[in-house]
């Protein structure tokens, strides 16, 4: 089976690499980072505007979908431009309220669909597989959390830690809160979201993958040793050629993840892609020399989110664990 874009897709992936592109979201991310959210709200707005937050949510609560490759189409450029904030845990909560829409518990869906759809909201939230941390809940809308087969909105957030990469910042909702929906529905639906939340994390990080390719590449031709660009070398030819064999391999793997929304699959595609993008920000690095360590240069803001996308929503092992289930 063939996974290509068709001219729609491709053309609205060009159209978000444009705009992120003309935004700046290298100046975006690095403001986030040192808690100033004020430039990442600002391509929150364009990406909303673009029908980004739309994706993943039925017209009857204002969303255009769901659209689960157009929803990876999307993160790969997320990705490719190292877009902070907490953009999959928003399509996350989407996935979560749409679910258990269907599920009998419209009430939340109605409440806080719209807003999340149309971007003027955005959500961060915990789910029993996605570790005890909610990415950005100092400057999320909506804290939601999911434990005991109960969804709670948390009444704030601890103190916040940093993550390996500068522009995650991770905190624990508080507990309690106002119980939203509570039942066999909620287990259901939090799977659900997990999934969509791997997905979403694995179409970012083989978008990190490529630009980390596409800034190694550019380096090693304007690099020179020995009178020579030291991609004329063919060991860092090999090296490279690798990275971009590995990452061409991981992308049918998310797009036919998003096509199927199969567990099985969007588990593959999750170790694919990050293992992946974790390669090209070891090649990177190793090809970038001493410069490369250097948080200045801006291959750190990919380095370092290839790194913390490895383990986002469950670690390789994790993710590994379940396609040897399900396929064994």
């Amino acid at each position: 089976m063939r996974f290509l874009l068709d001219v729609e897709q491709r053309e609205f992936a060009r159209s978000l690499d444009a705009m992120l592109t003309a935004g700046d979201t290298v100046a975006a991310t690095r403001a986030w980072g040192a808690g100033d959210y004020a430039r990442g709200r600002a391509v929150w707005a364009r990406l909303a505007d673009a029908g980004v937050f739309a994706l993943p949510v039925p017209p009857a609560y204002e969303g255009v979908g769901p659209l689960p490759v157009e929803t990876a189409v999307a993160f790969v450029e997320l990705g490719r431009h190292a877009v902070p904030g907490p953009v999959v845990e928003t399509v996350a909560a989407e996935a979560l309220l749409v679910r258990l829409a269907e599920l009998g518990e419209p009430e939340p869906a109605k409440r806080f669909l719209p807003s999340l759809a149309s971007g003027a909201a955005c959500a961060t939230l915990t789910l029993p597989h996605g570790g005890p941390y909610a990415l950005d809940a100092e400057e999320a809308g909506l804290i939601m959390a999911v434990a005991g087969g109960e969804l709670r909105l948390a009444p704030g957030h601890a103190r916040v830690r940093r993550s390996l990469d500068p522009a995650r910042r991770l905190a624990a909702p508080l507990p309690g809160g106002e119980l939203l929906a509570a039942g066999p529905a909620v287990t259901a639906a939090a799977r659900h979201a997990t999934d969509w939340a791997a997905l979403a994390t694995a179409a970012q990080a083989l978008g990190v993958g490529f630009a980390l390719l596409d800034r190694t590449v550019a380096y090693v031709k304007q690099r020179t040793q020995f009178g020579s660009p030291i991609g004329a070398f063919q060991a860092v030819k090999h090296r490279l050629a690798d990275v971009l064999v590995r990452l061409e391999f991981a992308r049918p793997l998310v797009l036919g993840a998003a096509v199927t929304m199969a567990p099985d699959d969007i588990a593959a595609a999750k170790v694919a892609a990050t293992e992946t993008a974790y390669t090209a920000s070891r090649a990177a690095l190793q090809l970038h020399g001493a410069i490369g360590y250097t948080a200045e240069l801006e291959l750190s803001l990919w380095l370092t989110k290839a790194r913390a996308l490895r383990g986002a929503w469950g670690s390789p092992g994790v993710w590994r664990g379940q396609v040897l289930t399900e396929w064994g």
